[in-house]
């Protein structure tokens, strides 16, 4: 994504910083979209007063849904993650691209549940499509890791029955996998969907291939792209859509990069964005509209909203 210099809006970005403004922003929204990482922890530790704000948020009925483009967790796997840190959460609120990938086959392109899909990817990919009642092939089979003859090479042939190519990161990735993923995508028909499309992911402070690593090499062979189900893609939205009937309007995406998560907000064509300072994102990035995107508000941080309880 270039840094193209883009016309700012009508109304520049605005940093929230007194009760009054806090409360007010609240009060537009039903729908709170949430990233996870440098939004509300950073490392190994919660960022001050997060924990306090989803607590008032829920207090004040709002719905709150975490989104993550990590496809190696399902829903329930999340749930560890978020009582180490000191914050309360419902599988039901979490949102990672395994999950979004899911719903997205199930509920917009509605394929029947107890079709046959086959997955590039791993554990958190395949239980969430087996718990919506689909038939998977490939994913984390063990089977499906070890190295395979030249003659099986040629056993293969693809599947009418397979209604779907589903790819997220897999660190298991092989020639095999490929290889069946390209064949199963040559019946008329199949739909080729991926989790994100984020060439790299970080872990222990370095860089690793991601899912869009994996991805790359398939869509050059069969000649199209996928439908990504992760940020900054709109067809995470209408997965989201399709499961929680969120109003676009009322829904408010808070994140800390401007290049996936409030790009997401603005193409979903939400009601609002809210970058925060706690991770990636500087504020002076924010103001000129860096990568062509600019976000609604600002603030330092998600802790921030519990000025809107001072009187």
């Amino acid at each position: 994504m270039s840094d193209s210099v883009v016309p700012p809006p009508a109304q520049p970005p605005v940093k929230l910083e007194t009760p009054q403004q806090f409360r007010e922003f609240i009060d537009q929204f039903d729908t709170f979209l949430f990233d996870c990482d440098g939004v509300l922890w950073s490392g190994s530790q919660q960022i001050p007063h997060v924990g306090e704000v989803l607590n008032y948020l829920r207090d004040l009925g709002k719905s709150l849904i975490f989104v993550t483009n990590n496809s190696t967790a399902s829903r329930q796997s999340y749930v560890p993650k978020f009582e180490k840190l000191g914050l309360s959460v419902d599988p039901s609120e979490v949102f990672p691209s395994s999950y979004s990938a899911a719903c997205y086959i199930s509920t917009v392109l509605q394929i029947p549940t107890g079709s046959k899909l086959f997955v590039i990817g791993e554990s958190g990919i395949t239980s969430e499509l087996t718990d919506l009642g689909y038939i998977v092939l490939g994913g984390d089979n063990e089977e499906d890791r070890r190295a395979w003859h030249d003659e099986e090479y040629d056993a293969i042939v693809p599947d009418g029955d397979v209604k779907a190519v589903v790819v997220g990161l897999d660190r298991h990735i092989n020639y095999a996998k490929l290889a069946r993923g390209y064949h199963h995508l040559q019946v008329p028909g199949c739909h080729f969907i991926a989790t994100n499309t984020d060439a790299t992911y970080p872990s222990s402070r370095k860089l690793f291939p991601g899912a869009g690593s994996i991805l790359a090499p398939l869509e050059l062979m069969v000649g199209r792209k996928a439908v990504s189900c992760g940020k900054p893609h709109p067809a995470m939205m209408d997965a989201i859509e399709g499961v929680r009937g969120v109003d676009r309007a009322r829904t408010c995406m808070v994140g800390d990069r401007l290049d996936t998560d409030v790009k997401f907000g603005v193409d979903s064509g939400l009601g609002g964005t809210l970058a925060v300072l706690t991770g990636v994102v500087k504020e002076e990035e924010i103001v000129s509209g860096r990568f062509g995107v600019w976000s609604k508000y600002y603030a330092e941080s998600l802790g921030e909203l519990i000025k809107a309880k001072q009187q």
